[in-house]
Formats: C-alpha cells, sequence, structure tokens
C-alpha cells in the first residue's frame, strides 16, 4: 500500500542523505521526495512517498524518529489530508494539433508556459491521476519531455463534531 510521509527535519546539510540512506540500507524505495523550507529557515518539511504493509511503515517511522535531525514523523495515509504534484510537459505543436494541445490544458486547468514555434511547454497541478491522465491524452500528439515534481502533501484541519477523521476524502473532480 502507498504511504504519504510528512518529516519535519533540521534545515542542515546531511539530513536528506541520513533519510534517504536509511531508506536504501533497509531496501526500501522511496517513490516520491520533496523538500522545502517551512516558515521557519532552520526546518524543512520532507514529503515522502513509499510502499509498504503497516508493519514496514512502523518500521520505516521508527526508524525515521531515532534520526538527530528529525523533529517529528506523520503517517498521512489514513488520515485527511489534501495533495498535488507538479508537472511540466513540453509537447510537440505543430500547426496541427497546436488547437487540441490547447483543448486538453483547458479541461485539466493547466497553463501553457513557453512556446515555440514547434512546441508548449505545460503546467499541470493536480494528484497523480490527473497528470497521468493529461499524459495519457498527449502521448499521441508527441511528448518531448516531463519534468515532474512528485507528491507534497499538507494535513487537513478536522472538523468539530465530525466522525470522518479517519477516512481519507474523495479528489474533487479537477
Amino acid at each position: 500500500m502507498q504511504h504519504v510521509i510528512s518529516v519535519l527535519v533540521d534545515n542542515e546539510p546531511g539530513v536528506l542523505s541520513r533519510v534517504s540512506g536509511l531508506f536504501s540500507g533497509r531496501g526500501f524505495n522511496i517513490e516520491s521526495l520533496n523538500v522545502a523550507e517551512t516558515l521557519d529557515p532552520t526546518i524543512s518539511r520532507m514529503t515522502l512517498v513509499t510502499r509498504g504493509n503497516d508493519q514496514i511503515i512502523e518500521q520505516i517511522i521508527k526508524q525515521l524518529n531515532k534520526l538527530v535531525n528529525v523533529i517529528k514523523v506523520v503517517d498521512l495515509t489514513g488520515s485527511e489530508y489534501v495533495e498535488r504534484e507538479m508537472a511540466l510537459i513540453k509537447v510537440s505543436a505543430e500547426a496541427t494539433s497546436r488547437a487540441e494541445v490547447l483543448r486538453i490544458v483547458d479541461i485539466f486547468r493547466g497553463q501553457v508556459v513557453d512556446v515555440s514555434p514547434k512546441s508548449y511547454t505545460l503546467e499541470i497541478t493536480g494528484n497523480d491521476k490527473k497528470i497521468q491522465a493529461v499524459i495519457d491524452l498527449l502521448a499521441p500528439i508527441g511528448i518531448l519531455e516531463i519534468v515532474r515534481t512528485g507528491t507534497v502533501a499538507i494535513g487537513r484541519v478536522k472538523k468539530e463534531g465530525s466522525n470522518s477523521a479517519a477516512k481519507r476524502p474523495k479528489e474533487p473532480s479537477e
């Protein structure tokens, strides 16, 4: 099962290396990894996506918590959270396909961020299923290059009196 894990760490050199080393040293794969400073410049947030059963994830969390520079570890899976990914997609845009590319971008609420005589560079933001749907539609037209951020996620604030805190809400249509 896929898990999204949020890790607050000291913003110091070598912390990313120690976290990634923990995963590789135990044979765990990181499917996606994002790291950036928080509002406090001395703290960074890592968003990791990995796969494993509950026992493996529990082991990963325990091992992460043992690292000196780790402040807090939260497995967002099973709780309410918002996740997004961004992709920049350079697609062939010959005169015959330009209108179709623009329709696809519009349907998925993306943006054209660069134009050349033979290509468009598109920005698409959403969950991984949305990104994959755009890629699937653009593939026959001719994708020249793709860059993806991977998942970033943040927990939702629990509503008072809500009994659905343990359920992850369905992603609204995008």
